[in-house]
């Protein structure tokens, strides 16, 4: 019995064994699926989005995009896109088309019922009924359980800050067609797949865009002027930082191309931008050695040119030197200055301030300069005041820029500027050297003195050393001037000691008010305007308070005997 028992044993012992085996087995199995899962799962979660190669995208990750976004020089989105679903249909599935376009229409009440009608009887295979739906809208379609309605996704261009910077950015239509500003001129970056995660970056400082917006508005609204418009200026490099023109428009929505709040007053409209051109006419005076600041002119008579009586705003009735005619914006002494320069002189300055063709701001709604169609005696005359020449504000503030930034006339742009452009920029060339340095200096002097004791002294602003020019200039209307109706503006720089930025305001027919003395001129409207944005600027950008006498003006009032 006991080699049967054993025997008994062994087998029971093996099949046990085999049994054992088998779920170790079993276990690794599922150990190694179990894993194998997991780092599946890992691989998806984590790492998919760097390592999954797309058709087009160069072995990068890309989800492509419709347009590029925009963003300001510290990154802030100005213009991006966003999924939105569009409404279509597939009109053979629909059994009864007249009932459903009237809940269409209940859902969609800026459609009409007999487009919506046409689409949904139409012998296509597909028809689309609106673009770029709300979710509620969305929701409320599914609810009716049409299967003949289908959806997809499209990207709608969003602009978050509305109007505010719409006369930079422009807008785009439907299929994200651009019509103007920005999206127009670099639609060949915006909308290239392969550079879609390469947002543009534009010199436009939102924070400051702001600020400008905010003031004109109010000074608009103040003085019941048809429109206004200003522009921020880095003195030294050309950037644009802020610019906007008032009536605005909301890109987000459809304006008709022709609408009068497209209209881009500082690079699309020509103003005669009046005694703002004075400054031209002084630092070419001095530039050239024609005058010093101990010259001066009899600015105590009107002055007949042709058919026109020349006469002062602020007449003094006396002799004046050169700080005097500028600080007191005397229209005589100017123009006998500029006969002095003569036209030839006149003419090449003005060129190579680049005052006879369009700017170089990338946007194709730039406004060309208006000259005379002669250029004689009586020319050289009105233009030296800013009159018979009409340019845009940018214009302006470009030239007014390389008065006082060292005498260097860079070109203004809307795209920011990178480390090694500002180092090439500030390392000069003779090609952009329109004045001397030294004549450069002399005019930040001159046009803080206008501040401190001429006509722009509501710029002023407390801790902060300014200068400045007013602009009043009558509007021209059919080859003559309206008198009551004016373009006033004000052009200033600060620091003026270290001139950084270049801010320029205009209001477009602003009328007098009580607490102006019923006075619409640019030192009465455009001037405090612009000092209240100083006001706020500063702060922000990290521009300590300067005290007066620790910059030497003193040479300077002495020479202009408003001491």
């Amino acid at each position: 019995m006991k080699p049967i028992d054993l025997r008994v044993e062994g087998t029971r012992q093996g099949a046990m064994e085999v049994a054992r085996n088998r779920m170790i087995f079993l276990m690794a199995v599922f150990t190694f699926g179990f894993f194998t899962l997991a780092i599946k799962l890992i691989s998806i979660g984590v790492f998919q989005a760097t390592n999954t190669d797309y058709p087009g995208s160069s072995g990068k990750n890309t989800v492509l995009m419709a347009r590029a976004d925009i963003v300001d020089r510290n990154g802030v989105v100005l213009a991006t896109n966003l999924k939105t679903p569009s409404l279509g249909v597939n009109p053979y599935k629909i059994n009864d088309p007249e009932l459903l376009s009237y809940k269409i229409i209940e859902i969609l009440p800026n459609l009409k019922r007999e487009n919506v009608l046409e689409n949904l009887q139409s012998s296509r295979r597909h028809v689309w009924i609106k673009r770029k739906l709300t979710p509620k809208q969305m929701f409320e379609i599914n609810r009716l359980g049409e299967p003949g309605l289908v959806f997809s996704d499209a990207e709608k261009r969003i602009y978050p800050h509305g109007s505010l910077v719409s006369h930079v950015l422009g807008s785009v239509g439907v299929d994200n067609q651009p019509s103007a500003g920005v999206e127009l001129y670099f639609d060949e970056h915006l909308s290239n797949p392969l550079r879609s995660e390469e947002p543009l970056e534009l010199s436009i400082d939102i924070r400051l865009q702001h600020m400008l917006n905010q003031e004109l508005n109010t000074y608009v609204e103040r003085f019941s002027a048809k429109g206004g418009g200003g522009v921020i200026l880095d003195a030294n490099t050309g950037e644009i930082l802020a610019l906007s023109s008032l009536p605005d428009f909301d890109p987000n929505e459809y304006v008709e191309p022709d609408d009068p709040s497209r209209f881009n007053q500082i690079l699309q409209g020509v103003y005669e931008l009046g005694s703002g051109f004075k400054t031209f006419t002084v630092a070419l005076g001095l530039d050239t050695k024609t005058v010093d600041l101990s010259s001066g002119y009899d600015a105590s008579k009107p002055v007949k040119v042709a058919r026109f009586t020349i006469h002062d705003d602020h007449a003094k009735n006396r002799w004046l030197n050169v700080p005097e005619i500028y600080v007191y914006s005397s229209n005589i002494g100017t123009l006998k200055l500029a006969r002095d320069i003569g036209v030839e002189r006149q003419k090449a300055f003005f060129d190579k301030l680049g005052l006879f063709r369009k700017t170089n701001a990338e946007i194709f709604e730039v406004g060309r300069p208006i000259l005379p169609s002669q250029w004689g005696p009586t020319e050289l005359v009105t233009t030296s005041y800013g009159h018979g020449i009409a340019v845009t504000p940018l214009h302006l503030a470009s030239g007014v820029a390389a008065m006082v930034n060292g005498g260097r006339l860079n070109p203004a742009t809307l795209l920011k500027k990178d480390a090694s452009q500002i180092k090439s920029i500030s390392s000069g060339s003779v090609d952009n050297q329109v004045i001397s340095p030294e004549t450069s200096e002399t005019m930040r002097n001159l046009m803080h003195l206008v501040v401190e004791y001429g006509t722009g002294k509501s710029a002023k602003v407390d801790g902060y050393v300014i200068g400045g020019k007013t602009g009043t200039a009558i509007k021209a209307a059919g080859g003559g001037y309206r008198n009551k109706d004016v373009i006033s503006s004000f052009i200033s720089v600060f620091p003026i000691d270290k001139p950084k930025y270049i801010v320029f305001a205009m209001l477009d027919e602003p009328q007098g008010i009580k607490e102006t003395l019923y006075m619409a001129s640019g030192g009465w409207t455009a001037a405090p305007l612009v000092g209240n944005l100083i006001r706020r600027m500063g702060p922000l950008l990290g521009i300590a308070p300067t005290k007066k006498e620790e910059i030497e003006y003193e040479s300077m009032i002495l020479v202009s005997g408003t001491e």
